[in-house]
């Protein structure tokens, strides 16, 4: 398979994970398309034969890394998370209003809960394939999502 026509395959998951990462619709659009176009260019840095989208998030959130430390370096803020824009979905008012509880509660979480209950939860990695995507020890991911996975109850058990 074609780079570009793996890559294509990939991107309704990485625009999820750009939401996971950004917070609001506009930043996450404009990730994705930075990551995509990264991807394009250093195309020749991607191994065949490994996986392309553990290598996009990776890209993608090494991306995302930078653009945070960039804002703060100009000393911007981020919209206050309940601003942001919520997921949404085809179908009942309840389920969209449900959706956008989720949507408000994962916005609200530090970026590293945000970062590990997107990979495993959402996007359905396991533990240890998450870590590598991340970086980071097994250990600290269990922490990470485990503190995460229980802010979102909080928060979702006060929504209700």
């Amino acid at each position: 398979m074609r780079f570009e026509d793996e890559l294509l395959g990939h991107l309704p998951r990485l625009r999820r994970f750009a939401h996971a990462l950004a917070r609001n619709g506009a930043d996450a659009d404009d990730l994705l398309q930075a990551a995509v176009e990264r991807a394009l260019n250093k195309r020749d840095q991607w191994e065949a034969g490994t996986r392309l989208d553990s290598w996009m998030y990776r890209l993608m959130r090494n991306l995302w890394i930078d653009t945070v430390r960039a804002d703060t370096r100009r000393g911007e803020t981020f919209v206050d998370p309940d601003a942001g824009a919520t997921v949404g979905a085809d179908g009942g008012q309840e389920m969209a209003v449900e959706l956008g509880n989720v949507g408000i509660a994962m916005q609200s979480l530090p970026p590293e809960q945000r970062e590990a209950v997107a990979l495993v939860v959402i996007e359905g990695y396991a533990y240890r394939e998450a870590a590598e995507i991340l970086d980071i020890p097994m250990g600290t991911l269990t922490s990470r999502l485990v503190r995460g996975r229980e802010a979102l109850m909080a928060r979702l058990g006060e929504a209700a």
